[in-house]
């Protein structure tokens, strides 16, 4: 399944299994094993296992979640966003200059690699020696890019019960981020249906 870093970003909110949500950056500590967990997607901008995590850079990423969920939630209306957070969000104004600014704190130019037996591929180049402000400006970089490509299109909130993520539709029918979403959500509708038919009244 394909990963987006924007996304991976975003979801860092999510439900914690007890019908309250849940914060993969609350400490310092997570941080790190959350950056460490997108190592992958972090190749060719920062060895994520290297980075020296503390609260100002916790304190950053967070500001940049908020930014991307800000703007997630633009893109997904009038459908509604995401619970978590809908009633305390940037402005877009204010998450489109929070991510210009975090991306451009970093100046990279592009660089090509061309081996004999290989084919031709490109990496930015970075003129920046703090590896925390890289690692802020790449997933700024990378949120970007997210909300500027295709996949954007296809950004939805996830309506079932408790569920706070965002997900990219991979397929015309899909209505829910993973299929437990979408169990628990005809459990719930289900539900409704029969306490409805039990009060002689019509569904919702």
């Amino acid at each position: 399944m394909e990963r987006w870093l924007a996304l991976e970003l975003a979801s860092t909110i999510r439900h914690d299994g007890d019908g309250g949500v849940a914060d993969d950056l609350a400490t310092v500590q997570e941080t790190a094993q959350w950056i460490q967990e997108q190592g992958d997607l972090l190749a060719g901008h920062i060895e994520a296992g290297e980075l020296p995590v503390d609260e100002d850079l916790r304190l950053g990423i967070i500001k940049l979640r908020q930014a991307v969920r800000t703007l997630f939630a633009r893109v997904v209306s009038p459908a509604l966003p995401s619970r978590a957070d809908a009633h305390r969000l940037m402005t877009a104004d204010q998450a489109t200059a929070h991510l210009n600014t975090a991306a451009a704190r970093e100046p990279v130019a592009p660089q090509i690699d061309w081996t004999v037996e290989g084919a031709p591929a490109a990496r930015l180049l970075s003129a920046e020696n703090d590896p925390n402000v890289r690692l802020v400006a790449a997933l700024a970089r990378a949120a970007i890019d997210f909300l500027t490509g295709p996949q954007c299109a296809q950004l939805r909130s996830c309506t079932a019960p408790r569920c706070v993520r965002y997900f990219v539709k991979s397929h015309g029918r899909q209505e829910w981020c993973k299929p437990s979403c979408g169990n628990r959500a005809r459990a719930a509708r289900h539900y409704r249906r029969k306490r409805t038919a039990a009060g002689g009244g019509s569904p919702a």
